[in-house]
């Protein structure tokens, strides 16, 4: 990771090979897709584990959905609306207005089953339950000592339990090949998941399975490239390769991810995880973001506070955003709430001063 008060160069090594180690037992994720034939009322789907959290995409109408979840015991809670966020998705796929496009992550608290409510005309409707926490235990090789980037730390891809093995689940090929272009441009989202979350890590591995499955979005991996939690901790997002350098090749280009679907090559998309609607992030979230933003920003040229033409270096697609933009500056959608949105152009002031020392 860059930091603000380093050269501009966002290069930098991870452990050697002969560096201390420690082992850390992370669960598996389990999934289950449903069988979403049914229209926009859906039967009873039930899974085969506890659900931590179920995975919802369809494209039609945001307002509308609801959810009831069903417990062991046979105890039914009650309909609540669904708050939808926006979808991302990987460029060249198709026309859908992205303010028809829908995807929501509801946590479940170990819910048996649920069932499902669609706005009218919804359609490609994906559902997958997910468990991130309670699975059988993978062990992970870990360096013993936090991993850093140009003084920073993070949590890396495997710190936070990815499990790579999901990026090739065609064939057994790698299901969105990484690609590199110069970085024009920095996005914020956030998650639309639950604020004060004990398990952060956890969520992170919901958002990949969500993102990353066939029967879920189906972009091959998250789509964020890096993730903030509550606390200030920093996880890598989106598979960069092994040099190290989260984010980037060797060469400080950025890997394309899939957080702005039809501007996401040359353009770095960092998500808060919350939901940041009616609230700000805590204090020690919002710092992170605004040291990350200015690390990036000076390892890269940008000026925090430009307004720039971004060009889409794969079909030379043009939007006029800020540099430091939030997602409804490229599309019709919240995110990154309207809060954190509302806060942006303070946030590109104190970038731009810690750009300058």
């Amino acid at each position: 990771m860059v930091s603000a008060t380093t050269s501009s160069s966002p290069a930098s090594a991870e452990d050697s090979a002969d560096s201390p180690k420690r082992i850390e037992n992370i669960p598996e994720t389990r999934a289950q897709a449903a069988d979403t034939s049914e229209g926009v009322q859906q039967a009873l789907q039930t899974a085969e584990f506890p659900i931590h959290y179920l995975g919802l995409t369809w494209v039609g109408a945001k307002r509308g959905a609801a959810i009831r979840f069903h417990q062991a015991d046979g105890a039914m809670g009650t309909w609540q609306d669904l708050r939808a966020g926006c979808a991302g998705g990987v460029d060249g796929t198709g026309l859908t207005d992205s303010a028809r496009a829908a995807a929501v992550l509801v946590p479940a608290a170990g819910a048996f089953g649920y069932e499902l409510s669609l706005p009218d005309g919804a359609e490609s409707v994906c559902s997958i339950a997910i468990d991130a926490t309670k699975g059988p235990v993978r062990q992970v090789i870990l360096p013993a000592e936090p991993t850093r980037a140009l003084g920073q730390r993070y949590f890396s891809r495997a710190a936070w339990g990815a499990d790579e093995a999901k990026r090739f689940y065609k064939d057994g090929t790698e299901s969105s090949k990484p690609i590199y272009f110069p970085v024009q441009a920095l996005t914020v989202h956030h998650t639309v998941t639950p604020n004060n979350d004990p398990d952060p890590a956890a969520t992170v591995r919901a958002i990949y399975e969500q993102h990353a499955s066939k029967d879920g979005a189906d972009y091959g991996d998250i789509a964020y490239h890096f993730l903030i939690d509550a606390e200030g901790r920093v996880y890598e997002g989106r598979y960069s390769g092994e040099d190290g350098i989260p984010a980037h090749d060797k060469e400080g280009n950025a890997v394309t991810a899939f957080h702005t679907k039809g501007y996401n090559s040359g353009n770095i998309g960092i998500a808060l995880l919350g939901t940041f609607t009616d609230q700000q992030p805590t204090d020690a979230a919002r710092e992170k973001l605004v040291v990350l933003l200015a690390g990036l920003a000076k390892a890269h040229s940008l000026d925090p506070e430009a307004n720039i033409t971004f060009i889409n270096p794969r079909d030379g697609v043009k939007k006029n955003v800020p540099a430091i933009s939030g997602h409804k500056d490229w599309q019709a959608t919240e995110c990154p709430g309207a809060a954190l949105q509302g806060e942006l152009s303070t946030i590109r002031r104190e970038v731009a001063a810690l750009v300058k020392r």
